[in-house]
């Protein structure tokens, strides 16, 4: 594939670094940070221990982990290429 001033594979060697950095965004955004509580945050009750020793700075109890993985919905994207609007333009 030409790439005009750019050495080959230089194109390839972007997007797969892009990857890697979007990749290593989200794990760091998964790890808490800090120590574990030994109370839930939301609802005062105990965190187990084992809970506690798998996930180092955890906050949330299980069920409160869950109802804010539950209520957390990923909205969906507007599609550009779809849309009368951007046709129009």
């Amino acid at each position: 594939m030409a790439g005009g001033w750019a050495r080959d594979g230089a194109v390839g060697e972007q997007i797969e670094a892009s990857i890697n950095d979007e990749l290593a965004r989200l794990r760091a955004r998964r790890a808490p940070l800090g120590e574990s509580l030994t109370h839930c945050a939301d609802c005062e009750e105990p965190i187990p221990e084992a809970r506690r020793a798998a996930l180092p700075g955890v906050k949330l109890c299980v069920d409160c982990a869950m109802d804010r993985d539950r209520a957390a919905r990923p909205r969906g994207g507007i599609n550009r290429r779809g849309s009368k609007d951007s046709q129009l333009k």
